[in-house]
């Protein structure tokens, strides 16, 4: 069968959108492998200097929120610690993370009374707006704020949990609301990695 110039056209063009997207999904494999995210300077839930480092020498579990959340964060620090409790000590060595969108309102001591309401191995993180943004762009977390009729704000956010190795690379994703049996082996995955 012979193809017409606008078949041939349109062939070539699906071959270059296949060809960019394989591509893609290469580079962004590629990427799970080096240290995610960038240096950053901030304070927990305790008043206390967090960096970069902590997220290196254990595996961890890290969320972009806020303590004023509707909806998504309380049931994310819900599913995490039914993790945590399903999981029990085959979880010792696991972190996570709680970072903050919103460090206007969210001080240490309000991050870490609602961290503290689901579990207390969740560690809140906040600190300089400036310092948060900069956190924020590097690991590419979508953020916009949205006015309310009252004149305050919520936050439209990603939802997904992120997973990182003992060196800080990211290993993948949990999607907001997965399927808990899925949750857990993608966490039981990632310990057993950690090496």
């Amino acid at each position: 069968m012979k193809l017409t110039a606008k078949q041939i056209f349109f062939v070539t063009l699906i071959c270059a959108a296949l060809g960019f997207a394989a591509w893609t999904f290469l580079a962004a494999g590629t990427k799970t492998n080096s240290r995610h995210g960038a240096p950053f300077n901030l304070v927990d839930d305790l008043g206390a200097p967090i960096t970069d480092r902590a997220l290196q020498s254990h595996p961890s579990l890290v969320f972009f929120g806020y303590t004023h959340c509707p909806e998504v964060c309380p049931t994310t620090l819900y599913e995490m610690a039914g993790w945590f409790k399903a999981l029990g000590p085959a979880a010792d060595g696991l972190k996570a993370y709680f970072f903050t969108v919103d460090p206007e309102r969210d001080t240490p001591e309000i991050i870490h009374g609602y961290t503290s309401n689901f579990t207390d191995r969740v560690t809140g993180i906040t600190g300089d707006p400036a310092e948060v943004q900069k956190v924020i762009k590097e690991w590419q977390i979508f953020v916009r704020k949205v006015p309310t009729a009252d004149g305050d704000y919520t936050i439209d956010h990603t939802a997904s949990v992120f997973m990182l190795d003992d060196q800080g690379r990211l290993k993948g994703t949990i999607a907001y609301g997965e399927e808990v049996n899925s949750a857990l082996a993608k966490i039981q995955t990632l310990l057993k990695s950690a090496g």
